[in-house]
């Protein structure tokens, strides 16, 4: 194939501009592929700085990580990767430091300073929403070529969720409540629901109601229902094995405290909140209650390859989550239109 030698990419400028310019693609190393982007998709961190609710990211921002593509270019010692694969995307690691032989591979220590390393260029991030990505041949996890491309750019996102899922340590057979329906408490649900759970998800918003709703999800209308009182109901008044915190607000935790069965209950903090929300919490309730609290961030290559497995075998239902696809050269658009309030993910694509 002709050597593809340049390739635009999608920059934030500043707060509220998003515009496409164009760099010289760098030489491919050894263990690099090239990848011809098909869609990328714009998370709540992308339009958390667009829209200025995210001040701890530099522009310029050369935004994307949520994508997935075809590759059309390797290096000379990438293995198990063939031109015309179709792949999603986790994270770069470098596969020889302590944290990388221990599985901890999200804590590489070559992963830097995550979106805001700058490049020789100038630009912060990793160039994921560009029309060509070169990426080390670790961060790719095969896609079955009849998947959506919006949906296989899903990758990144379902694999933190798998790896907050591993934590929790979830059994087949356990009541599991996730707080908040959007996004990520939906990809919770269900991968929880996959794991063999009673799953139930509450939420406030209609749109994401009839969502949950139409996934075959039960859901806890909280606008006109106590959901502490309906998981108790549902629960038959013993309380929640576990509880997923979708939602960064201080309501959510204080939520998922009362929800929790009496001892031994399990509660991940799967979301980050702006400002940050409270845990009222004392450390003695935690110790009588035999109580665990949970964080997780990121995910490890073995989530990756689970969310690869999950989606591609179609456990999960990643349809009802990409709320409109917009053309890369409106990408100004998709960025105001992933900002409406109850929107789920808005996929740039590429021809």
């Amino acid at each position: 194939m002709t050597k593809i030698e340049t390739t635009r990419f999608a920059v934030i400028e500043q707060e509220r501009v998003v515009k496409i310019h164009e760099r010289r693609l760098p030489e491919l190393k050894e263990d690099q592929v090239l990848i011809k982007n098909l869609a990328c998709n714009i998370c709540t961190t992308d339009y958390g700085q667009w829209s200025g609710a995210r001040k701890n990211l530099l522009f310029p921002m050369a935004w994307g990580h949520e994508f997935s593509g075809v590759v059309v270019g390797k290096g000379s010692a990438v293995p198990n990767v063939e031109i015309g694969d179709h792949v999603g995307i986790g994270y770069d690691m470098c596969g020889v430091c302590d944290f990388c032989k221990s599985g901890l591979t999200s804590e590489c220590v070559e992963l830097g300073a995550g979106r805001n390393k700058v490049s020789e260029d100038g630009y912060h991030g990793g160039f994921g929403c560009s029309e060509y990505v070169i990426k080390p041949y670790r961060s790719l996890f095969k896609m079955d070529s009849d998947i959506d491309a919006s949906e296989a750019a899903f990758v990144e996102p379902v694999g933190t969720v798998c790896q907050g899922i591993r934590k929790l340590r979830v059994k087949p057979g356990e009541n599991v409540v996730v707080i908040g329906a959007g996004t990520m408490g939906v990809i919770n649900a269900m991968v929880a629901r996959a794991e063999g759970c009673n799953v139930i998800i509450t939420e406030m918003m209609e749109k994401k109601i009839n969502t949950a709703k139409e996934l075959g999800l039960n859901v806890i209308d909280a606008s006109k229902d106590n959901p502490v009182e309906k998981v108790m109901e549902w629960t038959g008044g013993k309380g929640a094995d576990a509880v997923i915190v979708a939602v960064g607000v201080t309501a959510a935790n204080d939520q998922a405290l009362a929800m929790l069965k009496k001892y031994h209950g399990r509660i991940l903090l799967f979301a980050a909140g702006y400002p940050a929300p409270e845990l009222h919490v004392d450390s003695n309730l935690i110790h009588y209650r035999k109580m665990e609290l949970i964080g997780t961030f990121s995910a490890d290559n073995c989530d990756f390859a689970k969310a690869a497995e999950l989606i591609n075998s179609k456990k999960i239902d990643l349809s009802k989550l990409v709320e409109k696809k917009v053309p890369f050269e409106d990408v100004q658009k998709a960025f105001e239109a992933a900002v409406v309030p109850g929107a789920y993910r808005v996929s740039v694509v590429f021809e």
